[in-house]
């Protein structure tokens, strides 16, 4: 009697299908089961007995990760890794994957400039006034000048660059701030390198797009906002719980800074099973928010949904992962046990 294929799961995905991963999974030997898991139980319930994990939005915790005693790998969709805990997955010799940042580089990089604009231009205000009746330019007032201002960028990888390349077309002096990219290396690539003090009182428009860690939550609060100019704009297209939204309410109601363009709010609204539009910073007009929707092109989700199948079937078949997030932590954790 054949015996039954193992099993990846998927915990959760909102491009429709599965289509494109299940042609490849399958092909290559294994059984697709596919969810909508919203919290750590239903994880643990689809995934106990699978070979290996793919994730969207779901959180793989230290916890869940101990209920998967057959997993070998754990895939991201996208980049970021921190719904994973990557420690705990070292831990269980469970290699985990990503997706390199350049699959969306360009359609994050135009969706921050769109929102910097929208926001310095005043668009939303100027499209929600004429709809209403109001043909006046001075609905959008006030708008300064952009040629000549100063954009900071909290991070300097790809994305960032691209960003930067961008800002550069419209005229505005590029700084930077990332403690781990060299300053020549920075200076080299067209941009100022600054402190963090420097990049958050220095600059007309900051532009978010680093990493969520423990070190990154909630950097821009009360305090950091206050030290903003009262002229300047945010962009965050990173993570949303980098900005204390509680904070950047009173920033953008008592005036500290002159306005936001947000492609994420701090509670991350797809991984929430009951999330309602309470917000309060969806009620301002100085403020322009997406649904974390800064990666989407359909090139771009074909791209990532491809890669992060591909990676899962390179690892269960014995091959090197292309983006391998702790692979040489788990070899030296796999050094250590047999010495």
């Amino acid at each position: 009697m054949a015996s039954r294929p193992e099993t990846v799961v998927i915990a959760d995905y909102d491009y429709g299908d599965v289509d494109i991963e299940r042609a490849i999974i399958e092909q290559a030997g294994f059984e697709l089961v596919a969810a909508q898991c919203k919290t750590e139980d239903e994880v643990i319930e689809v995934a106990h007995e699978a070979v290996a994990v793919v994730a969207q939005y779901a959180t793989i915790s230290a916890r869940v990760i101990g209920e998967l005693p057959h997993c070998r790998v754990i895939a991201r969709y996208g980049t970021g890794v921190d719904i994973v805990d990557v420690e705990a997955a070292t831990q269980h010799g469970i290699l985990v994957t990503n997706v390199p940042n350049d699959w969306c580089e360009d359609e994050v990089a135009d969706h921050a400039m769109a929102l910097l604009l929208t926001v310095a231009r005043s668009i939303n205000v100027y499209d929600r006034a004429t709809r209403s009746g109001t043909w006046q330019w001075q609905s959008g007032a006030p708008i300064h000048r952009m040629r000549g201002n100063v954009l900071g960028l909290l991070s300097f990888g790809a994305i960032a660059r691209a960003i930067a390349a961008r800002a550069t077309g419209f005229g505005m002096h590029i700084v930077a701030h990332d403690p781990f990219v060299p300053a020549d290396e920075i200076a080299s690539a067209g941009a100022r390198p600054v402190s963090f003090d420097e990049l958050v009182t220095g600059s007309d428009y900051l532009v978010i797009q680093a990493p969520l860690t423990p070190q990154t939550h909630h950097l821009f609060n009360e305090a950091q906002l206050r030290r903003m100019k009262p002229t300047a704009i945010l962009v965050n297209t990173a993570r949303g719980p980098i900005v204390d939204d509680r904070a950047l309410h009173r920033a953008l109601t008592e005036g500290w800074i002159a306005g936001a363009g947000l492609d994420d709010i701090e509670e991350e609204p797809a991984k929430v099973s009951d999330w309602r539009p309470d917000n309060p910073l969806l009620g301002l007009d100085n403020v322009v928010i997406t649904p974390h929707a800064a990666y989407y092109s359909e090139e771009s989700i074909g791209t990532v949904r491809r890669f992060a199948a591909e990676e899962v079937v390179r690892v269960l078949t014995g091959q090197a992962p292309l983006s391998p997030v702790n692979a040489d932590e788990l070899a030296r954790a796999r050094q250590s046990r047999s010495s």
